[in-house]
C-alpha cells in the first residue's frame, strides 16, 4: 500500500489480496456498542491490537460462522470488519445496527461479487449485488440512483469494477484505514453463530 492509499478512501480494498471480507458501517455509533448490536460474545469482546488479535484467535480469524470482527472510527463512521464472515449483511444484524441511526455493508467474495446494503433506522433501503446484472430492492430501490448512475451502477447492467467500493466513497464519505501492528488498539472480538 501507498502513502497516497492510506487515507483514501477504501482502496486497501481494491489494491489489496482480501479474498472475501464483510465491511459494517454504521453513522454516530461507539465500536463496543456496534459490536454488540452485531452479536458479539461479551466474552471475547476486548481493545486488540493486530499482534493481540492474532494471538488470541490464530487460525479462526477466517472463521465464517463465528466471524472475528474489527472496529474502528473514521470520520463519522464507525466500521466493523469481518474478514472471513457474512453477518453483517444478515437482516436482523443490519437492522439492529442501524436502529436510531444509518448503516451501510459491503460484501466481497471471490465468485467475483460485491453485495451492498443500505439501511436506515432498522429499515432496509436499498440492497444489490453484483453477481449479475443489478437490480435493487429494499424500501426504496432508488434512493442511491445520483449516486450510482455516474458509476455505472444502473438496474439491468453488470456492474463496473470497484463501482460498490466507489459509490460508499461517494455517497456516504465512507473510508477505512488499515488497522496498524503495536499500540493500533481497537475493539474486536467473536461474532455468535446466525440463528436459524
Amino acid at each position: 500500500m501507498t502513502t497516497r492509499d492510506a487515507g483514501a478512501g477504501l482502496d486497501m480494498f481494491r489494491d489489496g489480496d482480501f479474498p472475501i471480507y464483510t465491511l459494517t458501517f454504521v453513522r454516530d455509533l461507539p465500536p463496543a456498542e456496534l459490536l454488540t448490536r452485531m452479536g458479539v460474545d461479551p466474552e471475547t469482546l476486548a481493545l486488540r491490537d493486530e499482534i493481540d488479535l492474532s494471538d488470541d484467535f490464530d487460525d479462526d480469524l477466517l472463521d465464517d460462522e463465528e466471524p472475528v470482527v474489527t472496529t474502528g472510527i473514521e470520520g463519522s463512521w464507525t466500521w466493523a470488519w469481518e474478514r472471513g464472515g457474512m453477518h453483517g449483511l444478515d437482516e436482523r444484524i443490519l437492522r439492529a445496527a442501524s436502529v436510531g441511526t444509518e448503516a451501510v455493508v459491503l460484501h466481497y467474495n471471490e465468485k467475483p461479487m460485491h453485495w451492498f446494503k443500505y439501511a436506515v433506522g432498522g429499515e432496509i433501503v436499498v440492497d444489490f449485488h453484483t453477481l449479475q446484472a443489478i437490480e435493487p430492492t429494499g424500501q426504496d430501490p432508488s434512493r442511491l440512483d445520483d449516486s450510482m448512475r455516474p458509476l455505472g451502477l444502473v438496474p439491468g447492467q453488470v456492474a463496473p469494477l470497484h463501482s460498490v467500493l466507489a459509490l460508499a466513497e461517494s455517497a456516504f464519505g465512507i473510508r477505512l484505514r488499515e488497522p496498524g501492528g503495536v499500540d493500533d488498539e481497537r475493539w474486536s472480538g467473536r461474532l455468535r453463530p446466525l440463528p436459524d
